[in-house]
């Protein structure tokens, strides 16, 4: 593909549309119910198995600060690759995936400030839709990647992880 474009993975959460970048997503999975963990933050849903080894299961919408949705048929559970390991994150509906110029994503506004605009790459435009491209390498803050990780080993060395 050409370095001036991009591909993202385009899913719902909340009603609002993000995306992440087709690089970072190594699976879309049908949504099973994860294996629970005590004691981690409540946007850690729980574990799962995944290629021999437990990952950690966050809601991306509790994390991102989206509005709830119930479990439906839509429901995806995005495995995402990053540097430290995978991270499966809970979404509402897997949409599409787009090529997009990568001069079409801008830097988020100055207004957005806090943990979850952290997580936020910038703004595309898809279409005549806005969608915002997540950083899936900070969706998780070093301090709460710490905590996921200790869940999935702990879970792991117990035996956790879903059939």
């Amino acid at each position: 593909m050409r370095s001036d474009m991009m591909k993202l993975v385009i899913f719902e959460l909340g009603g609002d549309l993000f995306a992440a970048d087709v690089l970072a997503v190594d699976r879309v999975l049908r949504y099973m119910t994860p294996s629970a963990v005590p004691d981690v933050p409540s946007w850690v849903e729980g574990v799962i198995e995944h290629r021999g080894g437990v990952i950690p299961v966050i809601d991306l919408r509790r994390r991102l600060g989206v509005a709830e949705q119930t479990i439906g048929a839509g429901t995806r559970t995005l495995v995402l690759n990053t540097a430290a390991g995978y991270i499966a994150g809970i979404v509402d509906a897997v949409k599409e995936v787009a090529v997009v110029p990568t001069g079409a994503v801008t830097a988020p506004p100055p207004l957005f400030r806090g943990l979850s605009s952290d997580a936020i790459r910038g703004i595309a435009k898809v279409g005549e839709r806005l969608v915002v491209v997540l950083d899936v390498e900070r969706v998780m803050a070093t301090a709460d990647r710490i905590l996921a990780e200790r869940a999935a080993a702990a879970a792991g060395a117990a035996g956790g992880g879903a059939d």
